[in-house]
């Protein structure tokens, strides 16, 4: 990100993003902390394209997002980024498989080669043995990995995270920033935007955001 700013209009205008570079480099775990209202989530929206900044330039593996229409844009967000949130927005009527499956419908996945990677990202989050229970079944922390396991189905270069222990009990929290240490250790790009400074110390490098102003991050190169 070069001189990235983001300004809702108005009237009055609000300037959620104050003008910053930010680079995150491929296989960094980068956490990011700040109070409510800081401009954390907007940073968030912007990195996982799903707001357009007012000024400056995002880079995504070296393509230039300013430059996308909405569709590609889209493709972009489906093919190299995969969220985390608070809340696991899991289907509820639908099994830990299904709802990692889904998240491939959009690209043209076939059926076979659906089921068989879910069923391998599940394995790889420890879930492989509750592949066909449903949400309702789980406890909040193997939610949590099925949410993580649909982020991961599709081999994103960047995994984005909001608050992603924010609903589990302390011991749960753990066994999931476990999981992305292990995550980041295989080489995943990681950013996680947090309120816990137990979780803010999990990454490499933490940036620190407050009233639209980014601190802390290195020079862009």
């Amino acid at each position: 990100m070069r001189g990235l700013g983001l300004t809702y209009p108005g009237p009055p205008p609000v300037t959620a993003l104050r003008p910053c570079d930010l680079r995150i480099d491929r296989g960094e775990f980068v956490t990011i902390v700040g109070p409510s209202g800081s401009g954390k989530s907007s940073l968030l929206n912007i990195a996982g394209l799903l707001d357009t900044p007012t000024r400056g330039t995002y880079l995504l593996d070296g393509i230039d997002t300013a430059a996308a229409d909405e569709a590609q844009r889209a493709a972009l967000r489906s093919e190299r980024i995969g969220f985390v949130f608070q809340s696991f927005h899991l289907l509820p009527h639908r099994s830990a498989q299904d709802n990692v499956e889904l998240a491939m419908l959009y690209q043209s996945t076939p059926r076979r080669a659906r089921s068989r990677r879910a069923a391998a990202v599940l394995t790889r989050v420890g879930l492989g043995h509750r592949a066909h229970a449903l949400p309702t079944q789980l406890s909040g922390g193997e939610q949590q990995r099925v949410a993580i396991a649909r982020a991961l189905v599709a081999e994103p270069s960047l995994l984005l995270c909001d608050e992603p222990t924010g609903n589990l009990d302390t011991e749960t929290a753990s066994a999931i920033l476990d999981l992305l240490d292990r995550l980041h250790e295989d080489g995943m790009t990681i950013a996680v935007i947090t309120h816990d400074a137990q979780v803010a110390a999990r990454g490499q490098r933490t940036i620190t955001i407050r009233d639209g102003v980014l601190t802390d991050a290195r020079p862009v190169r």
